[in-house]
């Protein structure tokens, strides 16, 4: 019997964060461990910097096909999308074809040039609730960043970037959560918002992502409609989740060590990047990516099948002591701090170099002009056990100068 309950399935494990408690203990004792699934056939959970790392880079042994979630999807879930899936849940050579399509858009040189629109944004958006003194963190400061980033990107209002973001949370609520056929409902209604981008951007061709995406081919053939829309979903779906989910539980860890946030205050231009990368490693917005074995393999000293389900918990992997120095610590000047936050390999978080500008701009914004930063009650969670972030976070402030 184990010592304590190891369940990494249940939301309300997730329920304020991750469930480091559990993950100290599977990294001490367990690092590749069986896990059971109660309406599927168990899988592999994997817990350590050193495994995690080896599982995330080694396509050849570990697939994202055919799915990146724990659960496997349903056969009509499969067949929904006649056979197109998502870039997510491809290997190389197709997984990098596909990539390549919109690679350009999220390259250093490129999103460093966004940066005075970032830096604009992030006062605007401060600008809005400044004179407030109280607001929900979530909704009216962490969402509206990726949400108004991806819809420029995209060619869409920047409105519509913010509706079709709270869209995803529905996705990414566990379904014993909300309604039932709230998730599927989500998706079908992003995919219904999708179908009117593609009627306007073939009216309308434009200078942005979307259009680019229907006029992009791959071996010689253009996107059939089905495989934009599945693009579609990717970019709102994960062009928000990392930024969104650290700025807030980023600013719940601030508050809750104010010696670092008094060091990070003292030089705040000058210190922000180092700052940022230690909240990435602290927090780890995305809990897990799945792969699925497709030979029989050692890892960790156990013998994985073919077609096991190989889980990388990458919030344990962050907190790994045989990597990172006083791991469970806050250290906004941790160097070196080579953190998988955005994961590895090649399904490394391709937008990780305009998440970081998105990051750098709301918090100095927000950290130079909201002072006394208060939370207002109990951060309400994502009841989710593959995001990790606050769903609510009231907080009341005062305007810098005031």
């Amino acid at each position: 019997m184990l010592p304590m309950k190891i369940d990494l399935l249940s939301p309300s494990s997730f329920a304020s964060g991750h469930p480091f408690a559990q993950y100290r203990w599977l990294r001490e004792n367990a690092p590749v461990f069986w896990h059971e699934e109660p309406d599927g056939k168990g899988f592999w959970a994997v817990t350590r910097f050193k495994e995690v790392w080896e599982v995330d880079r080694d396509f050849q042994n570990f697939s994202s096909e055919p799915t990146i979630m724990i659960a496997d999807p349903a056969a009509e879930a499969a067949n929904a999308f006649g056979g197109y899936k998502m870039m997510l849940m491809m290997d190389p050579p197709q997984h990098t074809a596909y990539r390549k399509l919109i690679r350009g858009e999220f390259t250093a040189p490129l999103t460093a040039g966004r940066v005075p629109r970032m830096n604009a944004l992030a006062r605007q958006i401060v600008d809005a609730v400044i004179a407030d003194g109280a607001c929900d963190f979530v909704e009216r400061v962490a969402g509206e960043m990726p949400s108004y980033v991806i819809a420029e990107l995209l060619g869409i209002p920047l409105d519509d970037g913010r509706e079709l973001y709270k869209l995803t949370e529905a996705i990414h609520t566990a379904p014993e959560a909300q309604e039932a056929g709230a998730g599927a409902m989500a998706v079908f209604k992003m995919f219904e918002y999708g179908r009117k981008v593609i009627d306007e951007k073939r009216a309308r061709p434009g200078e942005d992502l979307a259009t680019r995406l229907l006029q992009a081919e791959v071996d010689g053939k253009r996107l059939e409609d089905i495989e934009f829309l599945l693009f579609f979903l990717l970019l709102v779906d994960a062009g928000g989740d990392t930024t969104r989910n650290l700025l807030s539980s980023g600013l719940i860890a601030l508050l809750s060590n104010p010696d670092q946030l008094a060091w990070l205050m003292a030089d705040l231009p000058g210190r922000v990047a180092s700052a940022r990368e230690e909240l990435l490693r602290y927090t780890t917005p995305v809990v897990y990516m799945r792969r699925t074995a497709k030979h029989d393999v050692v890892l960790g000293g156990e013998q994985i099948r073919a077609g096991d389900k190989v889980v990388m918990y990458f919030g344990s992997a962050n907190r790994d002591p045989a990597k990172f120095e006083r791991p469970d610590a806050l250290d906004l000047s941790r160097t070196p701090n080579e953190h998988i936050a955005f994961g590895t390999g090649p399904h490394g978080c391709l937008g990780q170099h305009i998440a970081r500008i998105e990051i750098d701009a709301i918090l100095i914004e927000v950290l130079s002009r909201m002072k006394d930063i208060e939370i207002m009650g109990r951060p309400e969670w994502l009841a989710s056990n593959f995001i990790s972030g606050p769903k609510h976070l009231n907080v009341r402030f005062r305007a810098a100068g005031v």
